[in-house]
């Protein structure tokens, strides 16, 4: 088998407090010889439970980065039994370019998994992660946010998983994130997803998503912040108690959930975030960006329940995204 190029900068297996890189050498137009360089972190006391810990999956997502980067540096060692493996910046390309997907490659990472060592750049460093770090751990947290495109209310997610024991133990830790939302969540399309990867290794996986429109807000911050030491303490590697205060809990049935535009133009919303709405309500409306005098195109609820995302840019495509209805349990 192809022996993916990456190599870590320093041991994962090691003691201590210890700080590095991944490089994958990238030979192109600016660096004959370059190298993609990930930045890492592994924080380890003893024997006891790994956590993994990334960000920047999508490189326009910014809660995760900036509080995995609080954590580097704040994390004591002697606070800790076991093991935090921390990666701010997963997709580096897209982070460093501020976009979605690499630039050097045109590729979603959340569409990439589990990867090819003898693939481009995104799916070597797929690769890596899902054989040399998620096989490392007894827990995954993956941060995401809205990016440029989507503005998210702040919610930890789990995913209903065939191996129930599984999805108990996923659901437990999502609460114990305990952000101002929690979701069962479902996915549009899961093939190729980090979540997908994690999950089909029998490991308990976390995600998020926790605002959006292409920054990060205090909130925002803060929410990931406190979820970050909850989860810790929940997996037994961080001392000390929970903190929980009241949650919304929300649950995504099927595909009713999502509305998506059927014309393009100028979206109008109907409702705001965290708004009630109701089966057949409009929820927004698309307007001709190029002429008057046309009346506007009307989406509706396909459900009873709150509304949890939207488009985040005034201007709308055929097929884009328009909202989320998720159901309040």
């Amino acid at each position: 088998m192809t022996r993916n190029p990456i190599s870590s900068t320093i041991p994962l297996d090691g003691q201590g407090v210890q700080h590095g890189f991944l490089r994958l050498p990238h030979s192109r137009d600016d660096s004959a010889w370059g190298s993609v360089m990930i930045p890492i972190t592994v924080i380890a006391n003893g024997e006891g439970p790994t956590a993994l810990m990334t960000g920047a999956n999508h490189g326009d997502e910014y809660e995760g980065p900036i509080a995995l980067q609080s954590l580097a540096v704040s994390l004591q060692v002697q606070d800790i039994t076991g093991r935090v493996i921390i990666l701010p910046m997963m997709n580096m390309p897209a982070f460093a370019a501020g976009t979605r997907c690499s630039p050097v490659d045109g590729a979603n990472m959340n569409r990439s998994f589990p990867g090819r060592p003898d693939g481009p750049v995104t799916q070597k460093i797929c690769h890596y992660i899902a054989t040399e770090l998620v096989p490392l751990a007894d827990i995954v947290l993956d941060f995401h946010s809205g990016g440029r495109t989507l503005d998210f209310l702040p919610f930890a997610a789990a995913h209903i998983l065939p191996d129930k024991a599984q999805e108990v133990a996923c659901m437990a830790a999502m609460q114990a994130f305990n952000a101002p939302y929690s979701a069962r969540m479902l996915e549009i399309d899961n093939v190729g997803m980090f979540d997908t990867e994690v999950e089909s290794q029998g490991k308990v996986f976390v995600t998020t998503e926790l605002g959006g429109a292409g920054t990060a807000t205090a909130y925002s911050v803060a929410v990931a912040n406190k979820g970050i030491r909850n989860l810790l303490i929940h997996a037994g590697i961080l001392a000390g108690q929970v903190q929980l205060d009241p949650t919304i809990q929300l649950d995504m049935p099927d595909d009713r959930c999502f509305v998506f535009a059927e014309t393009a133009g100028l979206v109008e919303y109907l409702v705001d975030m965290g708004d009630t709405v109701a089966k057949g309500q409009a929820i927004a409306r698309i307007w001709r960006a190029d002429r008057t005098g046309e009346a506007p195109h009307v989406c509706y609820a396909g459900l009873d329940g709150i509304l949890t995302a939207r488009h985040s840019p005034g201007l709308i495509k055929v097929g884009d995204f328009v909202g989320l209805v998720a159901v309040v349990v």
